[in-house]
């Protein structure tokens, strides 16, 4: 974990899944770093932790965090990870635990979500998605902007499909969560 901090911030986003660093490059013919968003997604992501947010505060205290904007987490469990998150929902036990010493989250959370971007591959969102559930990461949901759909995996259970006429639960792990999922994409 050291030697991934100590890297420089040269606009490459790194990552170590199951102990590898990945690495993804800037864009050289667009000039841009890959950590560019654009509004789209931007939008998605405040969108969904404003969605979270509003859910939290109606629990009792103490509660989770809410954290986005590619949150680095340190996963545990069998995963020797640290990945970086566009939405994470910590539970109030993992919140209490963070150490000063890092500005990662270290622990496992209960929601982590990706937006898809295009310089994503299937062979990193699976890798994430795997590592994400092997660390016992409740629930995963991948938000597909172009397509309009949230996919839900959770550890032995079928991935599950909802589309914009759905409303997305999220019990028992955040109990009384619900949300139409057309209000994701209302950007």
């Amino acid at each position: 974990m050291a030697d991934l901090l100590a890297m420089p911030d040269d606009g490459i986003e790194r990552w170590v899944i199951n102990g590898e660093l990945r690495e993804q490059y800037p864009d050289v013919e667009k000039g841009t770093p890959k950590t560019v968003r654009n509004r789209f997604h931007c939008g998605a992501t405040a969108l969904i932790s404003t969605e979270l947010v509003n859910w939290s505060r109606t629990q009792p205290k103490p509660r989770g965090i809410v954290a986005d904007g590619e949150a680095g987490v340190i996963l545990g469990g069998d995963s020797e990870s640290i990945v970086g998150v566009d939405v994470v929902y910590i539970s109030p036990e993992v919140a209490a635990a963070q150490s000063a010493a890092t500005t990662l989250i270290d622990g496992v959370p209960v929601l982590a979500v990706e937006i898809l971007s295009p310089s994503d591959t299937t062979n990193l969102v699976n890798e994430k998605i795997k590592a994400f559930l092997n660390a016992g990461v409740a629930l995963v949901r991948i938000v597909d902007l172009y397509n309009q759909t949230v996919t839900v995996y959770q550890r032995n259970a079928k991935p599950r499909l909802y589309n914009t006429d759905d409303t997305i639960t999220a019990e028992p792990h955040l109990p009384g969560f619900n949300a139409p999922v057309a209000r994701i994409f209302d950007i």
